[in-house]
């Protein structure tokens, strides 16, 4: 027969389950309080995230306005060293060809007797950015087709900021790299494996 547990040992087995739940309730508590934390830091961290597009955004405007009036002068002088005698800078330049559907935007058009320099201008360049210039390319070769122009068309992408991929991904695709470089730029040549492509 067995034996009944006594008062005490109930009393201590009560205790136990009451332990136990009272320390679920602080681990709950607890996780409760660290996902408010961190809820909260994904909301700082969001608003961090929207304020540095806000200000990227504006430098990319002031980068836009530095390309014209500072970047296009010395350009041409920068291309020149690489061989090039570009006798034109022309910035913002559009191209509408309603007849053949060819709309498009160049942001530096540099351009001599046999040579078209089409320089694309972002603060931080992207893939998509590329393949979009691949597609202004194209376009303006077709463009330059139906107008009898013969001349070879280059491209190139200047960015303020550059990452190791898209910088090799530029270059692959046959494009001038154009950096900042202290008080100045540097422009990359497609060399190597990679060589500069021409539409």
């Amino acid at each position: 027969m067995e034996a009944t547990q006594t008062m005490p040992e109930w009393k201590a087995a009560a205790d136990e389950i009451w332990a136990m739940l009272r320390e679920t309730d602080r681990i709950v508590k607890e996780t409760a309080r660290r996902q408010e934390e961190t809820t909260q830091q994904m909301k700082e961290t969001d608003r961090q995230m929207k304020e540095t597009d806000k200000r990227l955004g504006k430098l990319g405007n002031r980068f836009g306005e530095m390309v014209e009036y500072m970047v296009v002068p010395n350009l041409v002088a920068k291309f020149n060293e690489l061989g090039f005698i570009f006798t034109k800078a022309n910035p913002d330049t559009k191209i509408t060809d309603k007849e053949h559907g060819i709309f498009t935007e160049v942001d530096v058009f540099l351009e001599n007797g046999d040579k078209v320099m089409i320089v694309e201008t972002k603060t931080k360049p992207n893939i998509d950015d590329i393949n979009d210039h691949v597609e202004r390319m194209e376009k303006l070769r077709k463009y330059a087709d139906l107008h009898d122009d013969k001349r070879k068309y280059l491209g190139a992408i200047a960015g303020l900021v550059f990452g190791d991929s898209e910088k090799t991904y530029a270059l692959k695709n046959g494009f001038y790299v154009i950096e900042p470089s202290g008080d100045t730029f540097n422009i990359t040549e497609p060399t190597g494996k990679y060589y500069p492509h021409e539409w």
